[in-house]
């Protein structure tokens, strides 16, 4: 007899083999009955090791309501076992309190499928109960079946996927709200189109148009503000890379000891307070776009040689990791410092400069581009008017005034003065010339003494040149000393005189 047959079974299968043994059929007749119930009962026993490898619980009773079997499923579901339940009615189990909710009686009474929510009161665990009753040929119920699942994970699980869900949306109007937010400072960081209608201006954009296109690195200096990260803007925005990222780096504007960090990122933990999933650098967000490194000249000399490497190999190793990451980067750098003087200062590798330095782009400052100052101070004048809802306007002489003046900050500085002035003037009006003298440190009645109806612009303007030029060589008596106080090279000086129709008797002035 097999192990896996029920003892009750067994004792049952035992009965019978003495009955038929005991009975008048031949020895071969009772052998073949014998073999047909072992194998019968032996089949039994698979169907119910097949019931115990079901994941849902299975109950099954008689059409009377009495419990014949339930699997290992329904007591590892509910709680409750075989013993428990097995030979007694559903009625019985549902008035002592094991379950709630049975389907059975329903069953039996309807001799259709019903489903229903159930609950085990010994675990409390929830289930989905379907009943099905298994009809005889006279339409009688002799068996119903019982599935239970278990819905307690599920409700959880649905639980959970709300919450997730919830978050999820959370994320994504998030994700949706910075895409707009990048987008936006994009535009505005490629509305900043270089403005100027003067040679030296027209100069540096043809320069810009000869090299957008090509993927090559560009060295833009000039002094503070006067457009350096404008023209990086126009290369990257006239490039193949205009679509890509577009990473900006003031160099001097990060700790020393931090820059490496911010261009390279780092390893977790590569450090002591190092965030433990380590960090992406500033080269890797830039990959497959442009980076500018702004104020090239104040990188640490340490830093230098890794970014020789990085422009040599063209990848880049975090700090603390093992790992080359390769990179497809166009570098643009900008400095308003004399990078070779720094060469020989030692204070800037010659080799990186020379990596640095194969398309440079120089700015010339705003002063030496007098027919620009009015065009651009028309433009921040729109910018500013538009911004605090004013009308502000400036006349001539204040032009003239504007074009005066040295502008040592450059094309930043004109923007804060013409910004401070909208802001202090009325709601619609004249900027008055008062205004323009005291931020100016100019005086207007200098200006005004030139200004006739008859005249243009341009012969004020060279009229007001003419007249401080002339005033100071008078005052210091050289060329090299007037150029000091006039912030531009000795050479402009000569040849705005020559220009100007001012005579430079002295030779000394020429040194």
């Amino acid at each position: 007899m097999k192990d896996r047959i029920e003892s009750s079974e067994a004792i049952f299968l035992q009965s019978l083999i003495k009955k038929i043994e005991k009975s008048n059929l031949d020895t071969a007749s009772s052998r073949e009955i014998i073999n047909s119930l072992q194998k019968v009962f032996s089949e039994l026993s698979d169907l119910r090791d097949i019931g115990d490898y079901l994941y849902d619980g299975l109950y099954i009773t008689d059409g009377n309501g009495k419990t014949l079997y339930v699997n290992k499923a329904y007591t590892r579901i509910t709680g409750i076992r075989a013993d428990e339940v097995v030979g007694k009615y559903v009625d019985e189990l549902l008035a002592e309190g094991v379950y709630l909710n049975a389907v059975t009686p329903e069953v039996i009474k309807c001799k259709k499928q019903v489903n229903a929510m159930g609950e085990s009161l010994k675990n409390r665990t929830k289930m989905l109960i379907t009943g099905i009753p298994v009809l005889d040929e006279k339409g009688k119920v002799k068996k119903v079946v019982i599935i239970d699942r278990e819905i307690t994970e599920l409700l959880q699980m649905k639980d959970d996927l709300e919450v997730s869900q919830k978050k999820m949306k959370a994320v994504e109007k998030d994700k949706v709200k910075n895409a707009l937010e990048v987008e936006h400072l994009r535009k505005q960081q490629l509305n900043k189109n270089m403005i100027g209608n003067s040679l030296e201006t027209q100069k540096v954009m043809k320069l810009i148009r000869q090299i957008a296109g090509l993927d090559v690195t560009v060295l833009i200096t000039g002094e503070t503000g006067s457009g350096k990260e404008v023209v990086s803007t126009e290369i990257y925005a006239n490039s193949s890379r205009k679509d890509g990222p577009y990473i900006k780096v003031n160099c001097a504007a990060i700790p020393a000891n931090l820059l490496e960090a911010e261009l390279f990122g780092y390893a977790k933990g590569a450090f002591t307070g190092a965030i433990s999933s380590g960090k992406i650098g500033l080269f890797e967000l830039a990959d497959k776009g442009t980076i500018l490194l702004d104020e090239i000249g104040d990188m640490p000399m340490e830093l230098q040689s890794k970014l020789l490497r990085v422009i040599q190999h063209k990848e880049i190793t975090r700090i603390g990791g093992t790992k080359p990451i390769k990179l497809d980067v166009r570098i643009l750098s900008a400095t308003n410092c004399n990078l070779k003087d720094l060469v020989k200062q030692g204070r800037f590798r010659e080799d990186l400069y020379y990596r640095l330095n194969v398309f440079p782009i120089h700015i010339p400052p705003l002063r030496s581009r007098i027919e620009d100052i009015e065009l651009l101070a028309r433009h921040f004048l729109d910018v500013y008017n538009s911004k605090y809802a004013k009308n502000a306007i400036i006349d001539k002489m204040g032009f003239g005034m504007l074009q005066q003046y040295s502008w040592p900050g450059n094309i930043r500085e004109l923007q804060n003065i013409l910004e401070r002035l909208v802001i202090i003037s009325e709601q619609s009006g004249n900027i008055s010339n008062e205004q323009l003298g005291a931020l100016l440190n100019i005086n207007p009645s200098y200006v005004s003494d030139l200004v006739v109806e008859e005249m243009g612009l341009k012969e004020i303007v060279s009229n007001i040149e003419k007249k401080t030029i002339e005033r100071v060589l008078a005052q210091c008596g050289s060329t090299r000393k007037a150029a000091q106080i006039l912030k531009i090279d000795q050479s402009t000086i000569v040849k705005k005189a020559k220009r100007l129709g001012i005579g430079l008797k002295d030779e000394k002035m020429h040194h």
